[in-house]
């Protein structure tokens, strides 16, 4: 059982590693995907979101996780664990003049570029691990992850700190792809598409929406809500195939090569639309808790 642990932290360590290096070198990569860096897929709404733009979809994911924080009027501290360039931060100062927003990366260059689109706003991102933040305990109101807890593999150690930070009463959101059921009961395509989207996105694996609702209830959240939103974040999905051609023919005609986290990010992509349509296997959830109230 000892040697099995320290094989899983050096696992562990490697995939952090390499997830620095995707995200240092391929996150200006990400304003083809949206002009808005949104590092995420979107979500769409028969009339309100247009299918044909992508950054409408990509934007609506935004408001909908932001919608079930349920901010109100009074003051309000805003952490983003894994906020990449910022997007959903800068949506949410837009939308609220009463917020205050923190984000968290390990990534140099989303850091500095990120705060650099952060300028003028009530927002900053810090260098920092989301499992192992220097905040204070009971610091924030809000918490959100968008397709960054899957980085560490839905662990819950990035439950635990986004529950040590957050005020009682305060609510957590997380946006993500999981597996519907456990790895070993994937089917050989399903299986296959799993292992190469870890691998190019540098996914330390996917946990299951039960796993995550009982870690949430272990911790001592309470208001746990699971929604499958598989069909409303497909249509951004589909992008993906045309978005990869684009990209690629961007870079042809401008003689420019494909930087090794390009391709893997390409790779990633194309992986992620194979093992969407694995429907049985793998779903996009909206997953909303909120921290109990501080016993008197």
């Amino acid at each position: 059982m000892k040697t099995q642990t320290i094989t899983y932290n050096k696992h562990a360590e490697q995939n952090k590693i390499e997830m620095i290096d995707f995200y240092n070198e391929a996150s200006e990569d990400y304003e083809f995907w949206s002009h808005d860096y949104n590092m995420h897929f979107g979500y769409f709404i028969p009339f309100i979101t247009n299918p044909f733009r992508r950054d409408s979809m990509l934007n609506q994911m935004n408001s909908q996780v932001i919608k079930r924080l349920n901010i109100g009027a009074q003051k309000n501290r805003l952490v983003d664990l894994g906020c990449g360039m910022g997007g959903t931060m800068r949506y949410a100062l837009k939308q609220y003049k009463n917020l205050i927003a923190y984000g968290v990366t390990l990534s140099d260059f989303q850091v500095k570029q990120g705060n650099e689109l952060l300028q003028g706003k009530n927002g900053i991102i810090l260098k920092e691990n989301y499992n192992t933040t220097s905040f204070q305990s009971n610091s924030f109101n809000s918490a959100v992850a968008i397709e960054s807890f899957c980085h560490s593999g839905h662990n819950e150690n990035s439950l635990k700190e986004a529950y040590r930070i957050l005020k009682p009463e305060g609510k957590l959101v997380i946006a993500d792809a999981f597996l519907k059921k456990d790895k070993t009961e994937l089917c050989k395509g399903a299986n296959y598409s799993y292992k190469r989207l870890c691998d190019h996105w540098s996914l330390e694996k996917l946990e299951t929406p039960t796993f995550i609702r009982q870690k949430l209830q272990e911790l001592g959240f309470t208001n746990i809500k699971i929604e499958d939103v598989s069909f409303r974040v497909a249509p951004s999905v589909f992008h993906v195939p045309f978005a990869i051609t684009g990209f690629i023919l961007k870079k042809l005609f401008s003689f420019s090569s494909l930087k090794r986290e390009s391709l893997h990010n390409l790779k990633g992509s194309f992986f992620a639309l194979l093992a969407g349509l694995h429907m049985k296997s793998f779903g996009y959830y909206i997953i909303s808790a909120t921290k109990q109230k501080t016993s008197i």
